[in-house]
């Protein structure tokens, strides 16, 4: 029997993340029940058994896709290939490690459903009681304030795996290695919308990060300097905006909704 097309995607990539992604995608299901909707992860060329474990889950789950690169790419260019194997209109992006918890994707996925939002191309979550380690987040506020004095996107946290955005919207933005973390910037160049919206995060589950502090940093100086002189270079469009965060608080599931 064929499937009807979903209206949302949710595209995950992954890179010897053979522990985490088993439970990650079981939650996604419990938590999108009763959605029109498919998960593509992608195998950043794992090699610790993440592909075999993604062929199981597919037996299990119709809604599951794998998709793999021989070599890994990287997360933007993994992203990429999910979006363009997507069938939704509507794309939630996490990380692969489980340390993005599936239950913050309806908050993601309101402001874009809400009336009148045409014009929104991007809500971005905003992470609130970080699980990573101290020195990881001292980094990591260094670079958003950094970013943020250069792009001017009144975002704290672009960084954040969890994003939901248009499709169309995320083919109109110029493509370069690493855009996952400017895509606020980016849509905005494009005279896209951005909304934030507080997401909640946990602990590794297994495995380990892919990035050191410091070859985050030496990545990320091109990149952003990139990034500067594109939205220098960008024409005129009209007078794009980033909304105020949804909610006070990250969303919580109410027990039995």
């Amino acid at each position: 029997m064929t499937r009807t097309a979903p209206q949302i995607s949710i595209v995950i990539p992954a890179r010897d993340e053979v522990i985490a992604i088993g439970p990650l995608v079981t939650e996604i299901g419990q938590v999108m029940a009763g959605e029109s909707f498919e998960v593509i992860v992608i195998d950043d060329g794992s090699t610790d058994g993440t592909g075999a474990a993604l062929a199981d889950l597919a037996a299990q789950f119709d809604w599951l896709r794998g998709l793999r690169n021989d070599r890994a790419v990287g997360q933007s260019a993994s992203i990429r290939a999910g979006v363009r194997a997507a069938q939704g209109a509507l794309i939630v992006t996490l990380d692969g490690d489980g340390q993005n918890p599936p239950d913050q994707i309806p908050a993601l996925l309101a402001p874009l459903r809400a009336p009148g939002s045409a014009a929104l191309g991007l809500v971005q979550g905003q992470r609130v009681g970080r699980r990573d380690t101290l020195a990881r987040r001292w980094a990591s506020q260094a670079a958003n304030a950094i970013r943020g004095a250069l792009l001017h996107d009144g975002v704290r946290d672009s960084g954040c795996g969890l994003k939901a955005f248009r499709r169309a919207a995320y083919f109109d933005l110029p493509w370069f290695d690493h855009i996952h973390r400017f895509m606020p910037a980016m849509m905005l160049r494009e005279g896209w919308g951005v909304a934030t919206v507080p997401v909640t995060h946990r602990a590794r589950s297994g495995g380990a990060s892919k990035y050191s502090n410091l070859r985050r940093a030496l990545v990320g100086i091109p990149d952003l300097l990139g990034a500067a002189w594109l939205i220098r270079r960008a024409a005129r469009v009209p007078s794009p905006s980033v909304m105020p965060e949804a909610a006070e608080a990250p969303h919580t599931p109410q027990k039995g909704a």
